[in-house]
Order: structure tokens, then sequence, then C-alpha cells
């Protein structure tokens, strides 16, 4: 008797092209996604005295770092903000990209284990990434609001939020996708390149200094080189609509929007095509 694909519950066939997502069978494996996520935010402080109050401790410690050396010692400007709202901002900010960066750049190496053993969509693992990150983002985006408003109705003159603020999804959403872009291009590149690994670390603490999450854009002079490279950096429009939102300080520009969301969607659509590229033949080099 010859089986049909009617036959099976599942028919595994390979990629016709770099571009052959198959949506539908994501949408299937909600549940293993749901899964990952609640394992990334249960199992990581599982066994911690504090739990997911290191949510909160983690940007209050590090803004209080900061205060002390950029704001105390290195006495760096921040437009007149109270310090402690100024560096949260951009902390919550970044802590988020760089949260996505760094898990989604171990997604082959950690995960070979299971890519082994058990077949679904790659893609699910990234994916859960990003939204266990949300879930973090989203405790630490409510820390920063409590402080927020603390100093909004206290009279503070300096903090004026305006409309921008709707964007607020769309900062997020950007954020989020050029996370998971540069790091399913850097896992692919590290199944091969495990030199690579040793550099992430690095790497991504550079880009934070050249992005203006310590200090204000609006202490470069305007259109001098510093000024142009701190601006094409992608992050720069994100981290600093974000402040303009909430605080009224900061830079914001449609250009520069518009810009973010063009390097995010090359950045996400080259990094599906190595990630899918790379997922047919990664365990025999991991």
């Amino acid at each position: 008797m010859n089986n049909t694909k009617d036959d099976f519950d599942i028919v595994i066939r390979p990629k016709r092209h770099a571009f052959d997502i198959n949506f539908k069978e994501i949408w299937a494996y909600r549940d293993l996604l749901g899964m990952f996520v609640k394992r990334d935010v249960i199992t990581v402080y599982k066994q911690t005295v504090l739990g997911p109050i290191w949510f909160v401790v983690q940007p209050l410690l590090t803004t209080a770092i900061y205060i002390v050396v950029f704001g105390k010692i290195a006495k760096i400007s921040t437009d007149g903000v109270p310090m402690i709202l100024f560096y949260l901002a951009g902390i919550v900010m970044w802590n988020y990209f760089s949260e996505m960066f760094n898990t989604t750049a171990k997604t082959f190496t950690e995960n070979a284990h299971i890519f082994g053993k058990v077949y679904f969509p790659r893609l699910i693992m990234p994916m859960s990434k990003v939204a266990s990150g949300l879930i973090k983002f989203g405790i630490q985006l409510a820390f920063f609001l409590i402080v927020y408003f603390y100093y909004l109705f206290s009279g503070n003159p300096t903090i004026e939020p305006n409309w921008t603020l709707l964007l607020l999804p769309v900062y997020v959403s950007i954020m989020a996708t050029m996370g998971l872009g540069a790091g399913i291009i850097f896992t692919s590149m590290t199944t091969k390149y495990r030199d690579l690994t040793f550099l992430l670390s690095f790497g991504v603490q550079l880009l934070m200094y050249a992005t203006p999450v310590i200090y204000p854009i609006s202490t470069l002079e305007h259109g001098s080189i510093l000024w142009t490279i701190i601006m094409a950096n992608p992050l720069t429009p994100l981290v600093e609509g974000f402040k303009y939102a909430f605080l009224g300080q900061g830079y914001f520009s449609w250009l520069t929007l518009g810009y973010s969301i063009l390097f995010t969607s090359v950045l996400l659509a080259v990094g599906i095509v190595i990630f899918h590229r790379t997922e047919r033949n990664f365990i025999d080099t991991v």
C-alpha cells in the first residue's frame, strides 16, 4: 500500500528557497513557543532569593552606578532631566536590545542538543527569546513609569511628555526586531567561527557607548563627524525617541526613525536568509 501525504500528520520538506517561511507551521507550534517563553522566564531565577525582583534590581543598580560615575564624577549633562530618570530611560531601552541580541546570538550553540533530536521550526527558538525578553522589558518599564510619574506629578518643569508617546509600541517593535535580526545572523556565523562568541559581550558593550544611553545627543555638535557617526547607529533614533517622548528632552525625526525601520527590515531579511541556510547543515559543524 502506497502512503500519500494525507496519511501523515506532519510532512517535513526541504525549504525551496531562502525566504520559504512556513508561518502556518510556526503558528501550529505556538504552544511550544509558550513553553520556551515560560522556561526562559521561570528557570533563570528559579533558585534565586529575589527571583523576578532581579528584573528591577539590575537596572536600578546600573542607574546608581551611572549617576555616580557619569553624572557626579564625569559631570555629563542630562539636559536638565533628573539623573535617575535620564539614565533609567536609556537603560530600559538598551537592556531590551542587548538581551535580545545576546540570547538569540546563542541559539544554535546552546540548543544543538535539542535541534539534533526533535523537529520543530527553528525560528521558534529565537522568537521565544524575543517574547520572554518582552516580559522582562515590561517589568522594567513599569518600574521606570513609577519613578517617572513621581517626578511628573511633583511638578518638575524639565519633564514634558508629548504626543510621540504613541510611538512607544513602534520603538519597542523595532528594537525587538533589530535584536532578533542581529542575533540570528550572529548565531549562524558562530556555528563555523566560534571565535566570534568571545567578541559578543565586548562588541555589545562598545555598541552601548556608540548609543546615547549615558549621554544626550545634544552634547555633540550638530553636523560634526562624531554626531554623524552616532546618528548612523540605527539604535540612536529609538533611544533618543524614547527619551523625547517621556521627558521632552532628546532628538526626534521622522527621517531618522524611517532610517531605523529600513535598516531593521533589511537586517531581519538578511538574518532569515542566513539562518535558513545555516540550519540545513549546522548539526555537522556544531
